[in-house]
């Protein structure tokens, strides 16, 4: 896996500057860890695992027949490849920047034999066996941190590729794995205690065969589908209002989607530069607007999460509950 030196350095300046959050949750006072943690502010990230794809693969299963034929020509990857990295961070330095949320898509290779199974998003990342390794080994090494795991998108996988995927979930996570409970029941308290530190979220109905998947609905996450950062904001207000005040967690996607012309228009400057970059500090200054609880933000994601103090000022929210604590004893 070929990292340029650029990335490198972005990921080791932005390491050192959030690597004091990778034990934020232990760090919590007790008032807050006893709180569910639905009604708990949650870092995540978009596409998690898309700090890398390989742009020498076959295009993945979530692209149509005509994106296929185009990337027959070499520039068209190198292209996709622009607009399929969501992340520059591994998952090892998100969890250290304190992302404790991650978008996981996933699939099968059908131009290969063998039942391995990739992350992806347009092209082919990592394997998830890599992947889940990683995260396993920092929640070793933090025993107190807890990560909530979305599988939300499967391509190219029958039923027994699903089969495959949950017993790899199971040998990787292991003893760690919490079983899927009431919503209002999970607090850092209840998961410390019981030594667990995982909550894996399985959009497929294999689910309720095994006590350690969480349904899907669990974890409803409204996508706004828009390339303008004013509609994505009145879109984020509007499904916070609409949230389910017990029984799920929520997800605001904080994020702008490119479409055709879009990309037509940032061919060469790719995701980063066309949309992202310029519109983070608009979505960082809604996000310090919120306040979470049991109607207010719970996970929020966005792209690119170290360009802006997205982790840190995610995780400062959940201290305005103590203050909302203060003023009414």
């Amino acid at each position: 896996m070929h990292i340029d030196q650029a990335t490198i350095n972005t990921r080791r300046h932005c390491v050192m500057a959030g690597k004091y959050n990778q034990d934020w949750m232990a760090a919590l006072p007790p008032s807050l860890s006893a709180l569910p943690l639905a009604n708990l502010a949650i870092p995540g990230s978009h596409d998690s695992f898309s700090f890398w794809v390989d742009e020498k693969s076959p295009v993945a299963p979530d692209q149509g027949a005509s994106i296929k034929r185009l990337a027959k020509i070499s520039l068209v990857k190198r292209v996709m490849k622009k607009w399929s990295v969501t992340q520059n961070l591994t998952f090892k330095e998100q969890l250290e920047s304190g992302i404790r949320y991650f978008d996981l898509r996933v699939s099968s290779k059908p131009e290969e034999a063998g039942p391995d199974i990739f992350f992806i998003h347009g092209l082919y990342g990592i394997k998830v066996w890599d992947g889940l390794k990683e995260i396993n080994d920092f929640l070793t090494n933090h025993d107190k941190e807890v990560v909530l795991l979305d599988f939300n998108h499967f391509y190219a996988m029958d039923y027994g590729h699903h089969l495959y995927l949950v017993k790899m979930l199971k040998e990787v996570f292991g003893n760690k794995l919490c079983i899927a409970d009431c919503v209002e029941n999970i607090t850092l308290q209840h998961l410390w205690e019981k030594k667990k530190q995982v909550l894996i979220f399985y959009h497929y109905n294999i689910w309720n065969d095994y006590s350690f998947l969480w349904p899907g609905n669990k974890m409803p996450a409204p996508w706004a589908n828009t390339t303008n950062v004013h509609k994505l904001i009145q879109f984020l207000e509007t499904t916070l209002g609409e949230r389910s005040k017990r029984g799920t967690f929520h997800v605001s996607q904080a994020i702008l989607t490119p479409r055709a012309k879009t990309i037509v228009r940032g061919l060469k400057s790719g995701l980063k530069n066309t949309l992202v970059h310029r519109n983070l500090p608009v979505i960082l200054n809604w996000v310090k607007t919120q306040r979470p609880g049991a109607l207010g933000v719970n996970i929020i994601t966005s792209d690119f999460v170290e360009l802006v103090d997205f982790a840190e000022t995610v995780i400062g929210l959940n201290y305005l509950l103590l203050k909302g604590k203060k003023d009414s004893s």
